[in-house]
C-alpha cells in the first residue's frame, strides 16, 4: 500500500461583496525583497499592475534569509524557545517586507496599505510553527480595494482562534497567497520567485530541462511532494480545491512562466512525462510491534507531515522529512514500538498524467534502473507517479538518466499550447 497524504483545505469565506473583475493576487518570495533595490523593483511592478486595471493584493515573505536569522537568534537565547514567543519572533519578518514595499509604492504615487496577517483575516488553528488556515475573513483586503489602494499582506502568519500569532511553516506565504486568491475571487494567483517556471527536472542536475507552459494541479501536487521546491504543497491542494489559478513566474523578468491549472487534453497531448523530481531530504522509517491507527496518531498528534506509507508484513514503512525528525523519533519512542531509520536513501519520481492513458511508463524507468545498475529500495506509485527510494549517491546521475529516457529535453516537452 502507498500513500501520498495531502494537508486538509480550510473553508473559505466567500467574496462579500463579489471582487469586481480583474482581481490579481501577487507573492513575492525573500529573494524578491532580498534588498532596498529589489524592494523598489517588487513596488514598481505592482504599480504597472494596478494602472493596468487591475485590483492588486500582494503577499509578502521575509527579506532574503530573514527569518532564518531569527530563528537562529532565538536558539542563541534559548535552547528550546517556546513555540508561542517563537511565531511571535519570526512573524515579524514579512511585516518588515510589507511596510518597506508599501512606502516604496507611495513613492511612486499610489496609495498602499500594509497588514499584518491577522490584520488581513488569517485565521489559523492552534498549532505553532505549522499552523493551517481554517477561515479567511477578508472584509479589511475588500475595503481597501474599493478605496482604490494597493494591498500588502504579510504572508507566513495569520491569528489562532485562540487569538495568538501563528505561522504556517516552510512555504507558506505560498499558502497565505492562494488562500486570499480564493476568497477574493481573484482572476489569477501569481507566484513571484527568483526561477522562470516549473521545469521538467531540476535545472541545476539537468542543463538541458525545460521549462513547462502548463501542468495540472494533480501533477503539482506530486512534483511538489515529491521535491519540487517551487511551490508549497499545501498552497497548490488549496489552489486544486477552490480553482485557483496559478502562474509561477520569475520576478526579475517579464517572460510568461508556468500555468498550474485544471487539466488540459493538449497537456497530455504534448507529453506523457511532466517531470521528474528528487529529494534527499526525507527520511525514511521502519516500524513493527506497532498497530496502525496507533501510529498514525501518534505521528498526527506530533504535527509529523507523513509521505510515503508502504506495509509488507508486519512492517510498516513510511517516509517523512528530516526537519520533523526529532518530532516523528518523540512520537515512535512513546509508542514503545521497534523502529529503524534511514537517512541515505534519496527519492526520484517520474511524473505525468499521462500514465493514466499510455502503457509502458513503469517498463521504461525500471529498464532505466536496471541499465544504470541502480537498485530501488522502495517503491511507491500513484496513477500519475511511480517513486522510489535508493543511495543518495545514484541520486543525480539516475534523474539525468531518467529525463533523457522521457526525452524530457525536447521542444514537446514544454507543452506549450494557448
Amino acid at each position: 500500500m502507498s500513500e501520498t497524504t495531502f494537508e486538509p483545505v480550510p473553508a473559505v469565506e466567500p467574496a462579500a461583496p463579489p471582487a469586481a473583475a480583474g482581481t490579481l493576487v501577487m507573492k513575492f518570495g525573500g529573494t524578491s525583497v532580498a534588498d532596498p533595490e529589489k524592494i523598489r523593483r517588487v513596488a514598481s511592478r505592482l504599480v504597472e499592475s494596478k494602472q493596468a486595471g487591475n485590483r492588486v493584493v500582494a503577499v509578502v515573505s521575509a527579506m532574503g534569509q530573514h527569518t532564518d536569522e531569527l530563528v537562529s537568534l532565538a536558539y542563541e537565547v534559548s535552547p528550546q524557545p517556546k513555540p508561542r514567543e517563537l511565531d511571535m519572533l519570526i512573524s515579524v519578518g514579512e511585516r518588515i517586507s510589507c511596510a518597506l514595499v508599501a512606502m516604496a509604492i507611495a513613492d511612486l504615487g499610489l496609495d498602499a496599505i500594509s497588514l499584518t496577517g491577522s490584520q488581513a483575516g488569517i485565521v489559523t488553528d492552534t498549532v505553532h510553527g505549522k499552523a493551517k488556515i481554517v477561515e479567511v475573513r477578508a472584509h479589511r483586503i475588500h475595503e481597501a480595494l474599493d478605496s482604490d489602494r494597493i494591498v500588502l499582506v504579510a504572508g507566513f502568519q495569520g491569528v489562532s482562534t485562540a487569538f495568538d500569532i501563528t505561522t504556517l511553516g516552510r512555504g507558506g506565504s505560498d499558502t497565505t497567497a492562494v488562500a486570499l486568491a480564493a476568497a477574493l475571487g481573484a482572476d489569477a494567483c501569481e507566484i513571484y520567485t527568483d526561477v522562470d517556471g516549473v521545469f521538467t527536472a531540476d535545472p541545476r542536475l539537468v542543463p538541458g530541462a525545460r521549462k513547462l507552459h502548463a501542468v495540472s494541479y494533480e501533477e503539482m501536487l506530486e512534483m511538489a511532494a515529491s521535491g519540487a521546491k517551487v511551490l508549497a504543497l499545501r498552497s497548490v491542494e488549496f489552489a486544486r480545491n477552490h480553482g485557483v489559478k496559478l502562474h509561477v513566474r520569475s520576478t526579475f523578468t517579464g517572460e510568461e512562466g508556468t500555468w498550474v491549472t485544471e487539466e488540459d487534453e493538449r497537456m497530455l497531448e504534448k507529453a506523457m512525462i511532466s517531470g521528474v523530481t528528487h529529494t534527499l531530504e526525507e527520511a525514511v522509517y521502519r516500524v513493527s510491534g506497532s498497530e496502525r491507527a496507533d501510529l498514525f496518531a501518534a505521528l498526527a498528534e506530533a504535527a509529523v507531515s507523513v509521505d510515503t506509507i508502504i506495509q509488507t508484513g508486519d512492517d510498516i514503512v513510511f517516509s517523512a522529512p528530516v526537519e520533523d525528525r526529532p518530532s516523528t523519533e518523540a512520537a515512535l519512542a512513546r509508542l514503545d514500538a521497534d523502529w529503524e531509520e534511514r537517512d541515505d536513501l534519496g527519492k526520484v519520481s517520474v511524473i505525468g498524467a499521462g500514465m493514466k492513458s499510455h502503457p509502458g511508463i513503469a517498463a521504461r524507468t525500471f529498464q532505466t534502473l536496471r541499465d544504470l545498475g541502480v537498485e530501488p529500495d522502495l517503491v511507491a506509485t500513484s496513477p500519475i507517479k511511480i517513486a522510489f527510494y535508493i543511495p543518495q549517491g545514484d541520486v543525480e546521475r539516475t534523474v539525468v538518466a531518467l529525463h533523457e529516457a522521457f526525452e524530457l529535453s525536447s521542444v514537446e516537452a514544454e507543452r506549450a499550447h494557448d
